[in-house]
């Protein structure tokens, strides 16, 4: 099973990006996203950024992501 994730994008390069989430850094693709910055939030899967998303829809996620983890 594959999950998406919400990062912050930290810095870009080209069409990559450096994303933190949780304590976790990631070079990610960021083909699909028109004009990121950094500072915006992003759903990634399988190392591209899928969607933009705001700061409190992010924090949301990993909020459930984080419940999750400590329910197993």
């Amino acid at each position: 099973m594959c999950l998406a994730m919400p990062m912050k994008i930290s810095k870009i390069n080209g069409s990559t990006a450096i994303c933190e989430a949780g304590g976790l850094t990631q070079n990610i693709r960021i083909d699909f996203i028109p004009d990121p910055k950094p500072g915006d939030y992003v759903m990634v899967h399988a190392g591209f950024a899928i969607e933009r998303m705001s700061e409190k829809e992010a924090l949301e996620n990993m909020e459930l992501l984080e419940e999750i983890r400590n329910a197993l």
